[in-house]
């Protein structure tokens, strides 16, 4: 069975959404492409959006990582111009986005007003509280390495209805089989049902 990760740093997953970075060719798999908010150039911001707009390609799968982070050195208020931007980008091309947050969720939460397409939470691991808001403003969350360790993120997990997540890796060194496992665990299902939920997931963020 194919497990899909739906967020990495590593080239050599084709089964998966790999994260372009900044200046990169994409490849001939899904992949986003977005301006995070430690890679926002404020001397150069016009050339970056350039690039961005240029790999946009048939395999573009989505727009990010973007979003907010408040432990960035980039001014809020340059951030969040940025981050509408993509918002635009998103809307203009019908892609959903995937969201980087640090510490700025009601900040996004607010935003999201600002488009219909999907927004994904990648790597959530925050409280639980913050996860019922973001679900109960229609936000998908993706999660990590953290689930096969973290009790608090278990749980969140378990309560997070089945059409709203996805699983990942970012950029952490472990098999994504092994979250899948203890995924469908935690949910009480079974690896085959999991799965399938997962990829029809992707194909509704993707055909809306």
């Amino acid at each position: 069975m194919d497990f899909f990760d739906f967020h990495h740093h590593k080239k050599f997953i084709r089964n998966g959404i790999y994260n372009l970075e900044i200046n990169q060719i994409p490849p001939d798999y899904p992949y986003s492409i977005g301006i995070h908010p430690h890679d926002i150039d404020i001397t150069d911001i016009e050339k970056q959006f350039s690039w961005m707009k240029d790999m946009i390609f048939q395999n573009c799968f989505a727009i990010g990582e973007c979003g907010l982070d408040s432990l960035v050195s980039i001014d809020q208020k340059i951030q969040e111009e940025v981050f509408l931007r993509q918002i635009r980008i998103a809307n203009e091309i019908k892609k959903p986005m995937i969201i980087h947050c640090v510490r700025k969720f009601y900040e996004v939460i607010s935003l999201k007003k600002k488009t219909e397409q999907p927004m994904i939470i990648h790597g959530f691991n925050k409280k639980h509280q913050i996860a019922e808001d973001l679900l109960a403003n229609n936000f998908y969350l993706s999660f990590g390495k953290a689930v096969l360790y973290n009790l608090s993120l278990q749980d969140i997990l378990k309560k997070a209805p089945l059409d709203k997540i996805f699983l990942e890796t970012d950029n952490e060194d472990f098999n994504i089989e092994e979250l899948y496992h203890k995924a469908s665990e935690i949910k009480k299902i079974s690896l085959e049902h999991l799965n399938e939920q997962i990829l029809e997931n992707l194909h509704t963020i993707k055909n809306g």
